[in-house]
């Protein structure tokens, strides 16, 4: 009890935190107060020594910790715990989205799932409403946004069709510059390159949006899914009840002997005790908390427990690789030995296999089953690289970087990114880009992620800050949440060195030249 009301003491007389942060933060110490869900002796072990991880969620979950409503349902049905009728204008969509998205939670408190934008207003647009007068109002909702949902992780989704909103969304990003929502556009063979081109143009200012394989996703998921928080595919109308992963140097490191033996044996025991630390979180959630017998959301349909399952995340893939690696001899490095690549995804593949095998219960989403995610990473992984990724600083060049990284993405249903930071000479060449994330997606990759390394914004782990705004965090605060876990990311992680890619090198790829 002093260690809590020292905590909670610490909170309430910080000069960096505001009202709504302190509020939102002793919320949470409260929540760690409450006993943990009862795991077995080596679970908790594991879980204490981080081998496994529960993203420090909380000792014991109210709510899912993605939740995706179905927002046009809600927009044909009304909602009546808010006692709104259905908008019958752009106005009022406008305002029965932005009334909604306050009652939605999540892990962050905030909603990190906004809707398709484009599919929910596009009807609401008059035919003879100017573009001007659609950017001022999508603006006005843009700048309400970002300050009445202060966190990088809210995320919105457009496409893969053209349109009128996703075009006014784009100049709308581009004149604003500002950092919520979190963007991805969805992509097809039939979305237009011209399209593409436009979004592209506005990562060129803004860092936004993410690039997403629109037939691998409805592959996984059927045309009902979305993109949210920072690359996280789930279904909507469903979400994700948690989040637990796997740390693969912890678990490498805790293994004696080569490939072989850590695929045959120590993989086996290693998901089994992250999938037993998922099964007691949703168990608790369902069963004690009762989130779907309560809240409105769930008893007026906008979302249904069988279209949720468990994230079962993994990361310290590279660490793992090298370290297996170094073992036999070979000082074969991940994202530049073929040997060292094939290692990688001989362990994805593993590891999937294991996850497709071990049912959970209220999974209906995944089928009864979690679904597998290359976990981004948190402020507090110390040498350890995000998900399956190439370590930041030791990225190889951008074609070989594409074809050691995309093979692990058919498998990572619940979202996997790998992050590209490219040259600003790329500006004046857009449609190379245009032309990259169509071959990356050809190849096999889920999401295409890429920033500009001259850019004020810029992505820590899969969300956006703006370096201006990490500057005196500590001391000074800062509006938008996401601020202070990205502050502590960079120092730890240093993700402003990743290696900056030239798009077109004609000494390198001279049949592009």
């Amino acid at each position: 009890m002093d260690a809590f009301r020292a905590e909670a003491e610490q909170l309430v007389t910080s000069r960096a935190l505001g009202y709504d942060q302190k509020l939102r933060r002793l919320a949470t110490l409260a929540d760690n107060a409450l006993p943990y869900p009862a795991l077995s002796p080596l679970c908790a072990e594991a879980l204490r020594a981080r081998v496994i991880c529960d993203m420090f969620e909380g000792n014991r979950p109210f709510t899912p910790r993605y939740v995706l409503p179905d927002y046009a349902l809600a927009m044909r049905q009304g909602v009546a715990y808010l006692e709104l009728e259905p908008p019958a204008t752009l106005d009022d969509a406008l305002s029965f989205l932005t009334i909604l998205y306050s009652q939605v939670p999540s892990v962050t408190t905030y909603p990190v799932y906004l809707g398709d934008l484009d599919a929910l207003l596009e009807p609401f647009v008059p035919a003879e409403l100017p573009d001007a007068e659609l950017d001022a109002k999508l603006r006005r909702f843009w700048i309400q946004l970002d300050r009445m949902l202060p966190d990088a992780f809210v995320h919105a989704n457009v496409g893969p069709s053209d349109g009128r909103i996703v075009r006014s969304i784009w100049r709308v990003e581009r004149s604003l510059r500002q950092v919520v929502p979190n963007l991805t556009l969805k992509v097809s063979p039939q979305t237009p390159d011209d399209l593409i081109r436009d979004a592209v143009e506005t990562v060129f200012v803004t860092g936004k949006p993410h690039f997403v394989n629109h037939p691998m996703m409805v592959a996984d998921h059927g045309t009902d899914y979305a993109v949210v928080s920072c690359y996280n595919s789930l279904k909507v109308r469903g979400g994700a009840h948690s989040l637990v992963r796997l740390n693969l140097k912890e678990a490498v490191a805790r293994h004696v002997g080569d490939i072989d033996t850590f695929c045959a044996d120590a993989l086996p025991h290693w998901v089994e005790l992250t999938a037993e630390l998922g099964e007691a979180r949703i168990r608790s959630l369902v069963e004690q908390q009762g989130f779907f017998e309560s809240n409105f959301l769930a008893t007026e349909g906008l979302v249904e427990r069988d279209r949720f399952s468990l994230m079962f995340g993994i990361f310290g893939l590279a660490e793992c690789v090298n370290e297996l690696m170094a073992r036999d001899g070979s000082g074969a490095r991940y994202g530049h030995d073929a040997r060292a690549n094939e290692a990688s995804w001989r362990i994805t593949r593993r590891i999937a296999e294991l996850v497709a095998a071990r049912p959970l219960p209220y999974c209906g989403g995944g089928a009864g089953f979690a679904y597998l995610h290359s976990q981004s990473g948190i402020d507090l992984d110390l040498d350890t690289t995000a998900g399956t990724r190439i370590p930041i600083g030791d990225e190889p060049g951008l074609r070989e970087h594409i074809m050691a990284c995309a093979p692990h993405h058919a498998l990572f249903a619940a979202g996997i990114s790998d992050i590209f930071h490219v040259d600003e000479t790329v500006e004046a060449n857009p449609e190379a880009m245009v032309d990259v994330i169509r071959g990356a997606f050809e190849v096999g990759m889920r999401d295409f992620t890429f920033n500009l390394d001259s850019n004020e914004f810029i992505r820590i782990t899969g969300y956006l800050v703006r370096k201006s705004d990490l500057v005196g965090v500590e001391e000074h605060g800062a509006r938008h949440s996401s601020d202070y876990l990205a502050a502590t990311a960079e120092v730890n992680h240093t993700v402003t060195t990743r290696a900056i890619k030239r798009v077109t090198a004609a000494e390198l790829s001279p049949s592009i030249g």
